[in-house]
């Protein structure tokens, strides 16, 4: 991309990722400069006025949350004759609810957990286990409620029991929105990066939490990203689920898919995150660490997509 000098980096925001977005953003925005572009941080809360933006020959979008990921972002800066990365405006919006993500997902063939969604009016008179019961004629050992729109496991729970969701109730940061309530599947958990339709070494996901959450993902130092091995995982299978999954929701650029296995081997595609967190506990850049490519090597890759 030759004609490309001058990056501005959107990161920051009111979401309740804004810290991580501040990491993601500030290391993206070194790697940048480090390959030798010209980099703009921008704060999307200090952003008056988008057409700004104009002044850039390239967005890098690394504002996590509905301001970066659900689609909005995506359409103004489109309207504005604005290049940026990652994907279009539908595919943002089609993979933050999740709720929608698993009905696009069903329709193509492609496994997802079993589940159904509750708006924020019912959450206190709904009993998650009837109600799975109800639709699928049997009860689970565990469910996982979470926000339909929201990242960085804020606001999720394994539940067990009734009283374990009225614990979770009570320890909701946000209860006025609709939340997702899907049957655990217990065995392995891999993540897939896909870069320009091109899958990244798989990683899977260990920790000791009681699921990858938000401590798991962004503050342990305990949680093993290592690459994925064929003796416990079919990686072309995989490989084309995840590709599967990403076309299906129309994403382009980048994006991560998430990949739960059961006891079985059988995998199911939980959610796909238009833009991944860029951390140094990130799974994007550990991925591309198992073929020996550099942080700045995969920003490259990803400003090229």
């Amino acid at each position: 991309m030759e004609n490309l000098k001058n990056i501005a980096v959107i990161y920051g925001g009111s979401s309740s990722e804004r810290e991580i977005s501040i990491q993601s953003g500030l290391g993206v925005h070194q790697a940048i400069l480090d390959l030798g572009y010209k980099s703009f941080l921008k704060d999307f809360n200090d952003l008056d006025d988008l057409a700004n933006l104009k002044d850039y020959d390239m967005v890098f979008i690394a504002l996590h949350g509905i301001e970066g990921e659900g689609g909005k972002l995506q359409q103004d800066l489109a309207s504005l004759g604005i290049k940026y990365t990652g994907s279009s405006s539908i595919a943002c919006q089609n993979t933050w609810n999740k709720w929608k993500c698993k009905e696009i997902l069903a329709s193509k063939g492609i496994s997802t957990p079993r589940g159904f969604t509750c708006p924020a009016n019912e959450l206190e008179s709904c009993s998650p286990f009837e109600k799975f019961r109800t639709i699928y004629s049997e009860i689970p050992d565990s469910l996982f409620m979470k926000p339909e729109e929201d990242g960085s496991s804020v606001d999720i729970y394994e539940i067990k029991n009734d009283y374990d969701y009225h614990k979770a109730l009570g320890d909701c940061k946000n209860m006025k929105r609709s939340f997702i309530f899907e049957e655990a599947i217990r065995n392995r958990e891999f993540t897939v990066t896909i870069i320009d339709k091109r899958c990244f070494p798989i990683i899977e996901i260990k920790t000791d939490n009681q699921f990858y959450d938000y401590d798991a993902k962004y503050l342990s130092d305990e949680t093993s990203m290592t690459e994925a091995n064929s003796s416990v995982l079919d990686l072309e299978a995989a490989n084309k689920i995840a590709l599967n999954a990403y076309n299906a929701l129309g994403c382009i650029g980048w994006a991560r898919v998430d990949l739960l296995q059961d006891e079985n081997g059988v995998l199911y595609v939980i959610e796909i995150n238009t833009v991944p967190g860029m951390t140094s506990h990130s799974c994007v850049p550990k991925s591309g660490s198992f073929i020996n490519l550099s942080y700045q090597e995969i920003v490259q890759k990803i400003i090229n997509a």
